[in-house]
């Protein structure tokens, strides 16, 4: 059976974007998704920036350009959104994810249904600004919702959050630099749009 393996990121709008139509894959081929983390440095490439809950900027690190192409960015996101019935309110700072990357781990040691449970959860939670996504005990509790033994993941989070460094190293000396990224047979692909793509090799066998 051929594996797709796909990079994703809970504070990508566009990961969240691209999740369902990466299950599809799964349900029309007869290939194998493999869910694995990647932690974005926004910072890095957008700055950052924290606005309160009115949109007001309450500090920033961030150039005219960059702004330029945040905001397009959300505006997007929000447009494909509402095609979907799905809710993405921008965030109010820069999350760090690799906790709730950690818990995507944990969950997928529970097997396929049980991990999907908990992507789909995190996800629209935390897009509707419903879910702290750096708090152990929250994640800890989704996790216990989905029918996790969530009792071990505060005394796995230190081993959790080495194994989400490890992914990314290994996804960047493959070439990963964003998320969603697709890995198909050694091939790298950037972005939901490339997913066309990847039906038409699949369907060809």
């Amino acid at each position: 059976m051929r594996t797709v393996t796909v990079y994703t990121d809970f504070k990508s709008p566009y990961a969240y974007l691209a999740k369902d139509l990466a299950y599809e894959l799964e349900r029309d081929f007869p290939i194998r998704l493999r869910w694995l983390p990647y932690i974005l440095d926004i910072p890095q490439y957008l700055g950052s920036a924290t606005v309160d809950a009115a949109g007001q900027v309450l500090e920033e690190n961030r150039n005219a350009h960059q702004w330029r192409r945040v905001r397009y960015s959300y505006m997007d996101c929000r447009r494909q959104a509402r095609k979907r019935g799905l809710i993405i309110r921008g965030t109010q700072k820069i999350w760090d994810s690799r906790l709730a990357a950690a818990g995507m781990l944990f969950a997928l040691r529970a097997g396929d249904d049980v991990f999907r449970r908990y992507q789909d959860i995190v996800f629209e939670r935390f897009w509707r600004r419903e879910l702290d996504i750096e708090q152990v005990p929250v994640i800890a509790s989704v996790l216990a919702e989905i029918g996790c033994d969530a009792g071990g993941f505060p005394g796995w989070v230190e081993e959790g959050l080495a194994e989400v460094a490890c992914v990314a190293r290994d996804a960047e000396a493959m070439g990963v630099f964003g998320v969603p990224t697709f890995v198909l047979d050694g091939d790298i692909y950037w972005g939901r749009e490339h997913l066309p793509d990847i039906r038409e090799i699949l369907a060809a066998g």
